[in-house]
């Protein structure tokens, strides 16, 4: 028997997934800009949690341009609602900052003009965008044929076997347009979306399984695997494990850290006897008796220099008792009889 085709095996997928999920349609009075700005709200979300942290950012900031100026971490608090805030708030702030460098304004509305490709080649282009928010702002905004997808879903494709580990490194699916008629592409996509949603939230969830399966049976053991307790041990004594794990790696890094002192040697250990180690003293008295210390001397600048004093001293000595002599009038004094 032949395996079925891309088409059928998407027509099937799409079948599957009315069943358990409803049809999201785009915003069609959002802008082009604001149907990327949305996309990046969106990827790896859930819609209604894209809808609530866009609807912060315009709420909560007076325009784009305030937003584009803003740091990161205030855009990341006030997305706080996404699976990871801080890389929708990267994208939002590139993608703003990409956007006013190249046109020193924020309007796309010059793509609707262009034809879909060169159109997608100059979305890619901006910083902060992806193969998601591209897509997304293709088929939402220039009412394109392009199924966005993001992470999650790709791995949810791949773990029905939907797509191969090329196209989950290329972050593509390759002839999901093709299998899919533009006039379902919107509905298959948000349905699509939504299940790449739930497997980044939670690959371990029940529900999640239960669609996975029903796609293809064997996805079970292609999903990942959680991390299993060790047998019979309790929740304290995991903690203490974790716990002194982390400390044995904190004190091995600060030890690769600790720079070592220059010309110095650490002590080289005493051969042992006996399972003991020999005393400091009685090392120290062998080294004294196999190299004993030699008599200090004084320095030979000492000597010369007290040499020196001394020849100094003697002409002195001789002139004074020749001055003395000659004022006596070279005659000896005598005691007094």
């Amino acid at each position: 028997m032949s395996a079925p085709s891309r088409t059928a095996q998407f027509n099937k997928l799409h079948k599957i997934l009315k069943k358990h999920y409803k049809p999201v349609a785009p915003d069609s009075e959002r802008t082009v800009l604001e149907q990327l700005l949305f996309a990046s709200c969106a990827e790896n979300a859930h819609y209604a949690a894209a809808e609530e942290a866009y609807a912060a950012l315009v709420h909560n900031f007076f325009d784009l341009n305030e937003i584009r100026v803003s740091t990161v971490r205030e855009l990341a608090e006030t997305m706080a609602g996404l699976p990871d805030p801080a890389a929708a708030a990267q994208h939002v702030k590139r993608v703003l900052q990409s956007v006013f460098e190249a046109t020193y304004d924020f309007s796309l509305e010059d793509f609707r003009k262009l034809n879909l490709g060169p159109a997608a080649e100059r979305l890619a282009k901006y910083q902060g965008t992806t193969n998601y928010t591209v897509a997304y702002v293709v088929q939402a905004a220039l009412g394109g044929h392009a199924i966005p997808v993001d992470a999650g879903t790709l791995r949810a494709l791949y773990t029905v076997q939907l797509v191969t580990e090329e196209d989950l490194k290329a972050g593509v699916v390759s002839g999901l347009e093709r299998a899919i008629a533009k006039s379902k592409g919107i509905e298959f996509g948000s349905l699509l979306h939504q299940l790449g949603a739930d497997f980044a939230a939670n690959p371990y969830a029940p529900a999640l399984k239960a669609i996975l399966t029903e796609i293809d049976p064997d996805a079970a053991t292609r999903l990942p695997k959680r991390r299993t307790r060790r047998e019979g041990e309790t929740r304290v004594q995991r903690r203490r494990r974790r716990a002194a794990v982390r400390r044995a790696r904190l004190a091995k890094e600060a030890e690769q850290q600790e720079p070592k002192a220059k010309g110095v040697e650490p002590p080289r250990e005493a051969k042992k006897r006996g399972g003991r180690r020999a005393s400091p003293a009685k090392t120290q008295d062998a080294a004294d008796k196999a190299h004993p210390p030699k008599p200090k001397q004084k320095p030979p600048s000492a000597k010369k220099s007290s040499a020196k004093k001394k020849d100094s001293a003697a002409p002195n000595a001789e002139a004074a008792a020749e001055k003395k002599s000659a004022q006596s009038g070279g005659l000896s004094k005598r005691k007094p009889r």
